[in-house]
């Protein structure tokens, strides 16, 4: 049996804090009495952040005093093993010496700022690449839905213990599409801001150009006040209460639907998300995106290069310490050149600009997160296995993109994926709010 209740929501646990029926102290006791049971089944914990009490009572201080830091002071969050909490090792995932970080990161630090209560370090892939791979320190996380599949990756942890009720909130980072394919595997919110928007400072790299520090939580509205309380003046939860109404949203249907891989229940949901959204008062268009296998083959090029040129020296002097998975995700950029990488970032810009143009007279777009429901642990016996998805072109164009829960197939979540333009997370989380409320799928928790 699972001791301890789902973590509240922010709304509930802040009404309660502010009128005195609860205290940070003891909704800090929730969450690790939620986790010491909760986790046996998901392993998302993989370290806890011994400053969490502290920290919970120093909030509960200045709450009595009138001091309120905003609607996150006093709530716990889950960090990504690739994300630094000052005193705890970075582990990455990997069995090489660890380094005791001396700081937070800085978006970390945003968060302690608006009272925010770290709880630790939860499961990633190994070093941000693929996974699960069964042969390394930590086992790997489950989906919370499913235990014998797998949550996708690399925010593995923060995905799985936000679906498990463990945490509300958990910090992620996204390179092609580490933030938003688990939270559609694991039915919660995954958001990837505009590149640049959260500092990069203490998260630890797999290309920088693509690298994407985001929030996951259990709705729009807290992953909206999350983001922006890791970047101040991003206005994400500004414009919630709007509505779809008079919105116009580009659905890019043909950029996935066409697809041998995708699932025809996934392909049914998401045409269900989009009937969901007119019925809330959006128009919606069909919109013609820019070559798929172009925009991955992009990407793909500029993380095995940046990846080997960060990874190369550390796998040559320790080949032994390092999984089988994340070799050959390195090994491919063996084969690349310098030209290639410079070929590939030549495109960009086009390809940005064909994104701005799908979005031009849309306020955003829709489509698939993944192609398909979370696969089993058993397509991974023998190595890495590909899973269909349409991320990684916006970690390439930099474009804001959140994944919602879009209902299930088969039993396990899918998601939506909501794409604006630069700088424009507010219509991100407008959308997504919309969606939320005109549907029930938020709602949906899997049962432990």
């Amino acid at each position: 049996m699972i001791r301890g209740s789902p973590a509240p929501s922010l709304a509930e646990a802040g009404a309660a804090l502010r009128a005195g029926t609860l205290t940070a102290v003891e909704l800090l006791g929730r969450h690790l009495r939620r986790i010491e049971t909760a986790d046996d089944i998901v392993r998302a914990f993989w370290a806890m952040d011994p400053r969490s009490h502290g920290l919970a009572a120093q909030a509960d201080a200045e709450l009595a005093a009138g001091i309120d830091r905003g609607p996150l002071h006093g709530i716990p969050f889950a960090v990504k093993d690739m994300v630094d909490l000052k005193g705890l090792a970075t582990s990455n995932g990997s069995r090489l010496p660890n380094r005791v970080a001396e700081q937070d990161a800085v978006a970390v630090q945003r968060l302690i700022e608006a009272g925010a209560v770290p709880l630790g370090h939860v499961a990633t892939y190994e070093w941000g690449f693929v996974g699960p791979d069964p042969g390394l320190e930590h086992p790997p996380a489950r989906n919370p839905w499913n235990p014998t599949h797998i949550t996708g990756g690399s925010s593995s942890g923060s995905a799985a213990a936000v679906a498990a009720g463990m945490v509300r909130l958990a910090v992620g980072s996204d390179t092609g599409g580490s933030i938003r394919s688990p939270s559609a595997y694991c039915g919660v919110v995954g958001l990837k801001p505009t590149w640049g928007r959260v500092p990069q400072d203490g998260f630890w790299k797999i290309a920088a150009e693509l690298d994407h520090p985001g929030p996951i939580a259990a709705t729009v509205q807290e992953a909206a006040l999350m983001l922006d309380a890791m970047a101040p003046g991003t206005g994400a939860a500004s414009r919630l209460e709007q509505g779809a109404e008079g919105l116009l949203l580009g659905y890019a249907r043909d950029w996935f639907a066409r697809d041998p891989a995708c699932d025809p229940r996934a392909l049914a949901g998401m045409d269900e998300a989009a009937s969901a959204l007119s019925l809330a008062g959006a128009r919606i268009v069909e919109v013609s995106m820019p070559d798929y296998d172009l925009l991955e083959a992009v990407g793909a090029v500029i993380i095995h290069v940046e990846g080997l040129r960060i990874h190369g020296a550390a796998l040559r002097d320790r080949p032994d310490l390092w999984g089988r998975m994340a070799v050959q995700t390195l090994a491919a950029g063996v084969v690349l050149t310098q030209n290639d990488l410079a070929a590939a970032r030549a495109l960009v810009p086009m390809l940005r600009g064909q994104v701005d143009r799908a979005l031009d007279g849309c306020d955003a777009l829709l489509c698939a997160t993944t192609l398909s429901p979370a696969p089993p642990f058993s397509a991974f016996e023998k190595g890495a296995a590909w899973t269909p998805m349409r991320t990684l072109p916006f970690n390439v164009t930099g474009h804001p993109a959140m994944s919602v829960p879009a209902g299930l197939a088969g039993g396990l979540p899918v998601g939506l994926q909501i794409i604006g333009r630069h700088g424009d997370e507010a219509t991100v989380c407008r959308v997504g709010h919309a969606f939320e409320r005109a549907t029930d799928h938020a709602a949906a928790r899997p049962d432990l």
